[in-house]
């Protein structure tokens, strides 16, 4: 890990998941583990063992119950874990009680988070972003290490081993500083929001990935543009959004943009600090959701990807933007495979079944995503000189192609083009439409 102090080659965890027996779980408790695990791997931990614990009656100054806690502490004598994760979010008393009677580090769900998003974060405003969330985070707990913040790049510094430096901060000083980011983060923002303006005008649709942390994603995009994104079998291995232009079906030109990824119980503190990046979908001419259909709880992550969209203002059941694409079909059974194309059949929006990793389906998902791009476009005929290279690419650049019949001294050229683009073509070319469909 990136944290600037010294570690082992690898650290390792003792990750603790509570389990409360007496309320139904959306998801099994091996897919929350799984998930638990797939985070600390994401930062380089090496869990050593998960403890189910039972927190039925959460206590308030300790979270757990005494006997579960001496349970727990027999087993950090056993193993000496470098630090503790507890899968759920810890008031700062908790946490702190909790510090002092095993004298053992620990981070809680939003730390393990902030930790990994502290070392995806590639930009400028990603590094930002992250600050700010854990300065958020920050404001109420023990004063730890900041030495993060001195740094280009890396993680949250939750981590941080006794021999760390300490920098003591009052709540003044920490306020300056979140103010300081803050402004810092607007004029970051503000000089992208001019480029989202000036790609606008080009205009090209806007074509937004979105879906549950580690759901492919990255993949896709890298299938679609042939790009090199950081794609990796980890939670949120892409944290910073990327955009490259794309051809889709019948020649139209759009932007694709990959965005990260979401987590059920995703952090307050890192939903408001994202929320400016999170806010560009919807800008958005089409949403794809990717969602994971390998796994058994693709249905409850789907409902956590909606409740973030919801959140956004973007109503899922009505918005005409959305295509779910259900990835990973390469790894399901026949009758697994099958319920899939039964609910390709009768899903309300359109659905789609790929493996980004093998390339299915992506032909008949960019011809769904051009479908939907075009969705406002009327079709106009046009009679071009046929000398008039620049014309003659300009339609096939901007527009669908429908037909083209060669004349004499002039093609005509019938095409499917969103009524600005019809008016821009008129002003440029000087070619009125003959026909309007």
């Amino acid at each position: 890990m990136h944290l600037g102090v010294q570690y082992k080659e690898r650290d390792t965890a003792y990750l603790i998941q509570p389990v409360d027996k007496a309320k139904s779980l959306r998801r099994a408790l091996q897919d929350i583990i799984e998930e638990a695990e797939g985070l600390a791997r994401a930062i380089d931990l090496n869990v050593l063992k998960t403890n189910n614990a039972n927190c039925s009656k959460i206590q308030a100054g300790s979270y757990f119950g005494k006997g579960i806690r001496e349970q727990i502490a027999q087993d950090i004598n056993l193993l000496e874990p470098d630090v503790i994760i507890v899968n759920t979010t810890l008031s700062p008393i908790q946490q702190r009680n909790l510090e002092k009677e095993w004298n053992t580090k620990i981070i809680d769900r939003t730390g393990l988070i902030l930790e990994i998003f502290g070392e995806r974060a590639q930009t400028k405003e990603g590094r930002l972003q992250v600050d700010l969330a854990a300065l958020e985070y920050q404001k109420s707990r023990l004063v730890r290490s900041w030495t993060h913040l001195e740094r280009q790049r890396g993680g949250a510094g939750f981590m941080g081993g006794p021999g760390e430096r300490q920098i003591e901060i009052d709540r003044r000083q920490l306020s300056q500083r979140i103010t300081r980011l803050k402004k810092e983060l607007t004029e970051v923002r503000r000089t992208r929001d001019l480029g989202r303006k000036s790609r606008e005008r080009v205009p090209f649709p806007i074509v937004s990935l979105v879906g549950y942390t580690n759901a492919g994603k990255s993949t896709l995009f890298n299938d679609i543009t042939h790009a090199d994104v950081y794609a990796e079998d980890l939670p949120f291995a892409t944290l910073d959004p990327t955009m490259r232009k794309i051809i889709l079906h019948g020649g139209k030109e759009a932007i694709l943009s990959d965005t990260v990824g979401f987590i059920s119980d995703l952090p307050t503190h890192l939903v408001e600090s994202f929320r400016a990046t999170l806010e560009q979908i919807t800008y958005a001419d089409v949403i794809i959701h990717i969602i994971d259909s390998s796994r058994e709880d693709y249905a409850a992550q789907r409902e956590d990807v909606i409740n973030i969209l919801h959140d956004l203002g973007i109503d899922y059941d009505k918005d005409e933007r959305i295509i779910e694409v259900y990835n990973k079909c390469d790894l399901l059974d026949e009758e697994r495979l099958q319920d899939f194309q039964r609910l390709q059949k009768t899903s309300p929006v359109p659905c789609c079944l790929i493996s980004a990793y093998h390339s299915k389906g992506i032909k008949a998902l960019l011809k769904e995503t051009s479908s939907i791009a075009m969705r406002d476009s009327s079709v106009y005929t046009y009679k071009v000189d046929v000398e008039d290279g620049k014309a003659i690419a300009w339609l096939y650049a901007h527009g669908e192609v429908l037909e083209r019949k060669d004349k004499n001294t002039n093609l005509a050229i019938t095409t499917l083009l969103e009524p600005s683009l019809a008016k821009k073509f008129t002003k440029v070319f000087g070619y009125a439409p003959a026909k309007k469909a």
